[in-house]
């Protein structure tokens, strides 16, 4: 008993924990205004709803009695209240949602401005955190917690609220019975809690698997997704190497998952909903059945049979709420569990690049680029190569080397998105630079926008920017500049490179490194391209990584990649 209470305790604080820092934002006033109102009208509501049974009661009477006038006043009283209760339950789920979206959206805010901050969302796919599919836990599961946080939250409350209220009205109506010869005043309530801590102990033991599956299935149906957006992503790749066997058998086995899950979902839940909806129905007519002795020994009037029925269905209800939340109790635990998750991952890589984990990257005092005492290595720690250089403002610098050894790692450790080794990295000061990976990053969106990337499109003025296209071959796309497609499938490899190589035309930087940001180029339009960076970027210092000899030609200096002292570490060396 006292893990579970443990359990639960730590399990609401991880509530908190996610849902204080939205309560006490600057927005906090606005969202406690709303959720005073809420509750204000979720009190108003249970108000009604004991109106309702006492007007309810004055109708039986009235047909018992066969008292017309009675009758038909209070019908009309009855009326009015329904329409000002029509107005409460609006309002309460119109002021409900409203709380919902600003929630929502302030949360997403600040996860995604969180994810996004110094690379975050690159580190943490190296990150040893467990952490799976990021974009569902911003998505859905900010979307689930709010919702669910504030429909059991206010849920909970509203019954405590109506548990009390019908609590009195029920006590007064029971009246005592005797049994065994001890007489047992209000018997109605004690029947009442008896039944509610029955039926929550029985749905506790069958339900309680749900939590872990619907976890689970959470996991499988993103992972599944996330496979089909891959798939669409690299439809020509697939396609080219005749690939659809092997996605069709990874489809299978990932979906396999979701179905599987699913099975044992729908097992826990027929079972539960075996139970509750026998639960549900028996609590209909059992307040009738235990207060039928009473009505028909003349103790109470017909009205009064009803009002005591309807007193102990709000009872029963109120004290049931565990057994008809526990769904989505279960889908809140899994939810909650998951941001905790996430968050605390997210946490665990910012907290690593402030405290300067591994590399150290910082700016210097002068315009050089210097690597001091670099030491790189894989995720795992594997030693993986050395570096001490200084590149000089204006420079052109290549770097060669085989395959896999390193180069691509190294511009990553000056771009500062990869933390692991040693050594420090001091950047050029005050001095913009610009990184073209192999395969450029192509915005879905209009052709102007991925030629602007990573400014806003409207950045440059429209004949800026057909003016660069047209300098790097892509003259046959100037005009198409406002057309929205996803470029990343719609242009070929060098077509992409060739606009990444007009982004650094526009944006001009500084510093421009490029990762073989030529390589799906012909050697003509790769010499094109390197002349167009001489020609229009003369004081940018150019830091490229690539293979072909034809790029030597277009550099001041050349460094190479090779295992020193058979060790199989890469080091940085002046090329012969």
């Amino acid at each position: 008993m006292a893990s579970r209470l443990s359990a639960a305790s730590a399990f609401l604080k991880n509530v908190w924990s996610i849902a204080r820092p939205y309560w006490s934002s600057e927005e906090r006033w606005a969202a406690r205004g709303l959720l005073g109102s809420i509750v204000g009208l979720n009190l108003a509501a249970v108000f009604m709803e004991v109106w309702f049974t006492q007007i309810n009661a004055t109708i039986y009477n009235a047909l018992e009695d066969k008292d017309e006038t009675g009758f038909l006043h209070a019908l009309l009283l009855f009326g009015g209240v329904a329409l000002v209760f029509i107005a409460v339950e609006v309002y309460r789920l119109y002021l409900n949602q409203m709380l919902q979206i600003r929630w929502r959206r302030w949360l997403t805010e600040r996860y995604l401005g969180d994810w996004l901050e110094n690379q975050t969302y690159y580190r943490l796919a190296f990150a040893a955190t467990g952490t799976d599919n990021p974009d569902q836990r911003i998505a859905e599961d900010l979307r689930g917690f709010v919702q669910l946080t504030l429909s059991l939250s206010l849920g909970f409350l509203t019954n405590i609220v109506s548990l009390v209220s019908f609590l009195v009205i029920l006590w007064g109506l029971s009246g005592s019975v005797t049994l065994f010869g001890f007489e047992i005043p209000g018997y109605m309530v004690w029947v009442a809690l008896v039944y509610a801590i029955a039926g929550t102990w029985i749905t506790h033991r069958i339900g309680k698997p749900l939590a872990a599956l619907s976890f689970d299935q959470q996991k499988y149906e993103a992972d599944f997704r996330f496979a089909l957006v891959r798939l669409r992503e690299n439809a020509e790749s697939v396609a080219l190497q005749g690939g659809e066997a092997q996605e069709a058998r990874g489809f299978a086995d990932r979906f396999g998952r979701v179905v599987s899950n699913w099975w044992a979902l729908m097992r826990t839940q027929k079972r539960l909903l075996w139970f509750t909806a026998g639960y549900g129905q028996v609590a209909v007519i059992f307040p009738l059945l235990v207060a039928a002795p009473r009505y028909f020994g003349g103790a109470i009037p017909l009205g009064g049979l009803m009002q005591t029925s309807q007193a102990f269905g709000q009872v029963q209800g109120a004290l049931s709420w565990f057994i008809d939340a526990y769904v989505n109790l279960a889908d809140w635990h899994a939810t909650t569990m998951r941001l905790v998750g996430f968050r605390d991952a997210v946490e665990t890589v910012r907290a690593a690049g402030r405290d300067h984990a591994g590399v150290e990257r910082a700016t210097g005092t002068d315009a050089a680029l210097h690597l001091d005492g670099l030491a790189l290595a894989t995720p795992g720690g594997a030693p993986l190569l050395r570096a001490d250089l200084t590149v000089a403002p204006g420079e052109r610098v290549l770097i060669t080397g085989p395959s896999g050894s390193g180069k691509s790692t190294l511009l990553r450790a000056v771009a500062g998105i990869w933390p692991f080794g040693q050594g420090r990295v001091r950047l050029p000061a005050q001095a913009s630079s610009m990184v073209l990976p192999q395969k450029p990053y192509m915005p879905i969106g209009t052709l102007r926008a991925a030629v602007a990337y990573p400014a806003p499109p409207d950045a440059f003025d429209a004949e800026t920017v057909r003016a660069v296209l047209d300098a790097v071959g892509m003259a046959p796309f100037a005009d198409r500049l406002e057309e929205q497609d996803h470029w990343g499938q719609r242009l070929s490899g060098g077509e992409q490179q060739r606009v990444a190589i007009a982004r650094a035309l526009l944006h001009k930087p500084a510093w421009l490194y490029l990762d073989e940001a030529t390589s799906a180029c012909d050697p003509a339009t790769e010499e094109r391209l390197y002349g167009l960076l001489r020609e229009r970027l003369p004081a940018t210092t150019l830091v490229s990584v690539g293979h072909r000899a034809s790029l030597n030609a277009h550099h001041d200096r050349r460094l190479t990649l090779r295992p020193a002292d058979g060790d199989g570490i890469g080091e940085l060396v002046t090329a012969g």
